[in-house]
């Protein structure tokens, strides 16, 4: 396997404290003659212990070995790779060592361990090849990557020859991308990282179809991201209103309906703004479209942190790249806190009031497309709650009671909207069945 890894070209990169590359030492370790066994056995569980909780992030099952080997190609980030999620397969010498290289994993899927297995008494390479992975909920490992790395995995393995391999992993390239952002639905902020970013590996799988009503703002947010998708002119959208309508889910639903066609999201914090600059000079040439997402964004009159916002929306002097967007959410229209004071004169503290108070507005101005999310009105809230409740087999009350029990429980929670109408009827789902023992 030594022999093996030290011939890559293009995925030299991959990490040398990979446990690709720290299994290839073992393996030349293992031909010295002088060899320690009980340290290479260590040594080899060591790595072997990393595949594994490796495979349970990642829901990776069946030949562990073959889904790592898939993992490292869809994850290694080259210039080779990020040009290929751009424009797939090309003309030119690379793909000569292109070739070279998936030989070598074709070699690498290919590997014989039984000589070590035999001669270290030991059978981890045998079980991580023939693995039943115990069944897990999604919201452990990331679907999102597992799924698409395991078919690569079965698609590579299936192959005939190079040439076949070769298509293989260009189409995965050109289809999905390569590394983090390739396989990933949305990111945040890791300021301590050299990459800054990490993913989240567990998004919600909600559907614009789950938000009750509010047709023309779900149509407004459509028609600006589909322009945005397709590389068309489009605005940094601010959704606000009040709380509870689906301003939020609203966003993250939109994100599950255009991931396959490239969005990406990344959720960043106000106190996070001072690494925006840094942010968009990292995915500013990829091949995708950004939502940068702010979530109940609102700022007290003594923050500042608004001015790196309105820096990167509008007005410095490197442009906004074409694949990144703004979408926030707030439950105020106008963002930074405004007060009376700040509409007459009547402190001598700030002698250009006027200036002060534009200051204050232009924040929102900024977003091109303002969305409002507003209370239901009384038989709407009933049509949510009826919606959702004929969605669980567990509630068979009729409507006059359901609607007599929600309007209850709404005086009791804040009042009518969507949220409190979701948290009934999840209170009736878990209550009833308990109820009816």
């Amino acid at each position: 396997m030594y022999r093996l890894t030290s011939q890559l070209i293009i995925y030299r990169s991959i990490d040398k404290d990979s446990i690709l590359f720290r299994l290839a030492d073992i393996c030349r370790r293992f031909r010295e003659e002088d060899y320690n066994k009980e340290e290479l056995v260590s040594d080899i569980l060591d790595q072997i212990n990393r595949l594994l909780r490796l495979s349970t992030d990642y829901g990776f099952d069946r030949n562990l070995w073959h889904d790592y080997l898939a993992f490292l190609l869809a994850m290694t980030e080259t210039p080779f790779t990020l040009v290929s999620e751009k424009v797939g397969r090309t003309e030119g010498s690379v793909n000569h060592f292109a070739r070279h290289d998936f030989r070598v994993f074709r070699q690498l899927f290919d590997y014989d361990f039984t000589e070590i297995e035999k001669l270290l008494d030991v059978d981890c390479f045998t079980t991580i090849q023939n693995y039943t992975a115990v069944g897990k909920s999604e919201q452990i490992f990331n679907k999102n990557v597992s799924d698409k790395v395991r078919a690569l995995s079965d698609a590579i393995d299936a192959s005939k020859d190079v040439d076949e391999m070769y298509r293989i992993i260009m189409d995965f390239y050109l289809n999905y991308g390569v590394g983090m952002f390739g396989l990933n639905k949305a990111f945040r902020l890791a300021p301590e990282s050299e990459r800054l970013l990490t993913p989240i590996t567990a998004t919600n799988n909600v559907l614009l179809s789950d938000l009750i009503g509010y047709d023309r703002q779900k149509a407004a947010l459509i028609e600006n991201t589909e322009a945005f998708i397709a590389g068309r002119k489009a605005n940094n959208v601010l959704l606000y209103g009040d709380a509870g309508t689906g301003k939020s889910t609203s966003i993250k639903a939109i994100l599950n309906h255009y991931y396959d066609q490239g969005l990406r999201i990344i959720e960043i914090f106000k106190h996070e703004f001072k690494y925006l600059a840094r942010l968009i000079s990292q995915i500013r040439n990829r091949n995708y479209r950004f939502i940068i997402y702010m979530d109940d964004l609102s700022f007290e009159d003594f923050e500042t942190e608004y001015k790196y916002l309105k820096a990167v929306i509008e007005g410095g002097l490197e442009l906004r790249p074409d694949n990144v967007l703004i979408y926030a959410t707030s439950n105020r229209r106008h963002l930074i806190r405004e007060t009376w004071t700040d509409r007459y004169d009547q402190s001598a503290e700030d002698i250009h009031r006027n200036d002060t108070v534009q200051e204050k507005l232009s924040l929102a101005g900024r977003f091109g497309v303002t969305i409002g999310f507003f209370r239901p009105s009384h038989d709407e809230y009933h049509e949510i709650v009826r919606v959702l409740a004929d969605a669980e087999p567990e509630i068979t009350m009729d409507d006059k009671e359901l609607f007599r029990e929600a309007d209850r429980w709404a005086l009791r929670h804040g009042g009518v909207s969507g949220r409190t109408a979701r948290q009934f009827v999840d209170y009736l789902a878990g209550t009833l069945p308990l109820n009816a023992e």
